[in-house]
């Protein structure tokens, strides 16, 4: 028998879960001027519930750059704005709760 997830109550292969706090975040995406005149993109606002290191693995994957992740915060190597949030779109989180207007 499968284990049962204690968030939704169903079983671990059709938990819903991460789809459910996809949608409710409220995302921020900034970008920052670091050391040298080098821009970092930073995104910001994820919940505990969400894998924030397997965002980050698809998002450096797609956007061909370098990044980490600190203190729930995607640091990615460049300027990165507008397809940060095609990109968080495309895995499911909500248009409307990305912010990318700082």
């Amino acid at each position: 028998m499968s284990s049962i997830c204690p968030k939704c109550g169903l079983p671990l292969d059709l938990c819903v879960c991460e789809a459910i706090a996809k949608e409710e975040q409220r995302i921020q995406v900034r970008i920052v001027k670091r050391r040298f005149g080098k821009l970092t993109t930073l995104v910001e606002g994820f919940d505990t519930s969400i894998d924030i290191r397997e965002v980050s693995k698809k998002l450096k994957s797609k956007l061909a750059c370098g990044g980490t992740v600190k203190d729930k915060t995607i640091e990615l190597q460049g300027d990165h704005k507008a397809k940060v949030k095609k990109e968080l779109i495309a895995m499911g989180f909500n248009a409307q709760t990305i912010d990318d207007s700082t």
